[in-house]
């Protein structure tokens, strides 16, 4: 990790100091051959502070609007970044509002010089030494007889006279850069001039001031805001031998955000271990974290995981927002008559309803999408979980340890003297809490669980293989349901495409079977890829559903314990659509993509 003495603030924010009162603010658009005596500059466009646009953005609420000013009038600083700081809003949405302010413009990574050379050349006709211009947090070079300059803070008058000093002549364009962006190009510049790096010690009084110094702060904030505000799952920090990256989960697909230089990583990692709870000085372990940020002004909680691995921890973190709008039935993308059969069979007085799939294939948001539907304020509701992902008002919830030996099961016993009227068990792992789930749910209660298995019969199958009587089974369980997430169709650049004859005829099949679901005429289409959906063709997932009722004829099987094939010709009979078929249908209405339903429903097409 390099250091630089000067790396303790980011320029997001007005030029002035109160955010709130000003509506001026020092330009520095173009500058061209000025001393330091006499700076020419651009004239001033009189507009509103920087907390005034990002409220009007919608970026910012007045609250966090406050709690920044007051940051600001007690501890001094630049209104935007310490809106970064707190967490309040992104550094990437952020810099497109303060470009547009100060009329500069705004670099990428790729709009700056590939090669260090560049930087070097530039800085040797200025005279001035290297070590100038890392302190200065800037750096030069030249484009088509301009001189660009990329700086921490463009409005610095200091660092303006001097550079004119420096270029007499030349025409100076100054831009704004991300704080990543210039951090990564002035670590390269760094690195070509140090004769050997400094390697990183293990103490952990050194990782600890590491973790603490103001780039890293800003790095993680960053990486975090970022990945909240393009609706990651999952931040993965993965170390190698001469770098390291960051990758963003984004529809239950990796793609890789960052790449930075090895010697950032422990930095990085300890900052993460140290927000997160975990000991920074265990490397060897592997730990469990958790911590609450706000973001965007929401807040946000982040399960932290550390892995021990070749070249360093492998550090996971989860987001996971508070307040999840899409806890609702008729948002997961069930087809009206799936979401008919399943809200009917949740408003029952007793029973076992089982969600079923691997994975992140979204058991628990159908869980908590449920609890939502049915919490009416009439009924007591009690929730078991490890651990306790959302918070859902008017619903008790209980966190499992088993470490300590509050198991499910024992949960669940507790649970039963709370009078509830429905229960939640976060996963069936076991015949004690099999038998328990079967129990409650034939003295009149309604529960609601998971089970990893690839399709909905094979539940049955899976509670016998526990050790659960068959009769029991075929009383107390009354649907359950399979289900994947297929990412959507992004629908500002997906494509039409033509659908092979294969699954034209299968199509046609279901088309037969349930023509309301099939209006008009097929839209088939691919992914293509563009900004909107940062290069994937895809924007959100939906659900894809498979439902079995549990009704005479499958009560019958269950008892005479019948053949899993026997079972899916009498579930298809009674017209049960597979996942394979409820991909089909939101494939045939353009809401995915064949190759996608394909990939998602796999070997497990369903009966």
């Amino acid at each position: 990790m390099n250091h630089y003495p000067n790396r303790h603030r980011v320029f997001t924010g007005d030029a002035l100091m109160d955010g709130e009162e000003t509506v001026g603010l020092r330009p520095a658009v173009e500058i061209s051959t000025r001393t330091p005596e006499r700076p020419v500059r651009q004239e001033a466009r009189v507009t509103p502070p920087i907390g005034r646009l990002l409220i009007e953005a919608g970026l910012i609420g007045e609250t966090d609007l406050a709690r920044a000013l007051a940051f600001q009038q007690r501890y001094g600083g630049r209104l935007g970044s310490i809106l970064v700081r707190l967490g309040a809003v992104s550094e990437e949405r952020l810099m497109p509002i303060v470009a547009n302010q100060l009329n500069l413009p705004l670099l990428g990574e790729s709009d700056l010089p590939a090669e260090t050379a560049s930087y070097f050349e530039a800085i040797k006709t200025s005279g001035y030494a290297v070590d100038w211009w890392i302190d200065q947090e800037a750096l030069p070079w030249f484009t088509d007889g301009q001189l660009w300059v990329a700086a921490r803070d463009p409005l610095m008058m200091d660092l303006q006279e001097f550079v004119s000093a420096g270029y007499p002549g030349t025409p100076i364009r100054w831009s704004l850069v991300a704080a990543q962006t210039l951090d990564r190009a002035l670590d390269r510049v760094q690195q070509r001039l140090a004769a050997d790096g400094r390697n990183l010690s293990d103490e952990v009084g050194h990782l600890r001031e590491l973790a603490e110094e103001a780039p890293v702060i800003e790095l993680v904030n960053n990486l975090i805001g970022q990945a909240f505000d393009e609706g990651a799952s999952d931040i993965h920090v993965e170390p190698a031998e001469y770098d390291f990256r960051v990758r963003f989960r984004l529809d239950g697909v990796l793609q890789t955000r960052l790449t930075l230089p090895r010697d950032r990583f422990d930095a990085v990692a300890s900052r993460i271990k140290l927000v997160s709870g975990l000991d920074i000085a265990e490397r060897r372990l592997p730990q469990d974290g958790r911590l609450a940020i706000r973001l965007s002004g929401e807040m946000v909680d982040i399960r932290v995981s550390s892995l021990p691995s070749t070249w360093g921890e492998s550090l996971v973190l989860r987001l996971l927002p508070k307040e999840r709008r899409q806890f609702q039935l008729d948002r997961l993308g069930m087809t009206p008559s799936d979401l008919a059969l399943f809200s009917h069979w949740i408003r029952e007085p007793h029973g076992i309803i089982l969600i079923t799939g691997p994975t992140g294939s979204g058991k628990s948001t159908t869980l908590y999408a449920t609890l939502e539907e049915i919490n009416d304020g009439a009924t007591k509701i009690v929730t078991v979980e490890e651990p306790v992902e959302y918070s859902v008002k008017g619903i008790s919830q209980v966190h499992a340890q088993p470490d300590i030996g509050y198991t499910f099961a024992r949960a669940l016993r507790a649970i039963l003297r709370q009078d509830p009227d429905k229960i939640m068990i976060g996963e069936i792992r076991d015949l004690e809490t099999a038998q328990i789930a079967v129990q409650a749910a034939l003295t009149g209660h309604m529960v609601f669980s998971t089970l990893h298995t690839n399709d909905s019969l094979s539940a049955f199958t899976r509670l016998v293989d526990m050790g659960v009587e068959p009769f029991l089974v075929a009383s107390a369980v009354r649907l359950v349901m399979a289900q994947r997430l297929a990412r959507r169709l992004c629908r500002h650049c997906a494509e039409p495409e033509e659908a092979p004859t294969e699954v034209k005829g299968q199509v046609e099949v279901l088309r037969q079977r349930t023509p309301q679901l099939f209006e008009g005429s097929p839209q088939w289409r691919r992914p293509v890829g563009c900004r909107e959906c940062f290069g994937s063709g895809f924007r959100g997932r939906l659900g894809l559903y498979e439902m079995v009722s549990v009704n005479p004829d499958i009560h019958d099987a269950i008892l005479r314990h019948a053949s899993a094939q026997e079972m899916r010709e009498m579930a298809h009979r009674q017209g049960v659509r597979t996942l394979r078929d409820d991909g089909l249908i939101k494939a045939w209405r353009a809401e995915t993509s064949l190759d996608e339903v394909f990939r998602v429903t796999g070997g497990a097409a369903g009966l």
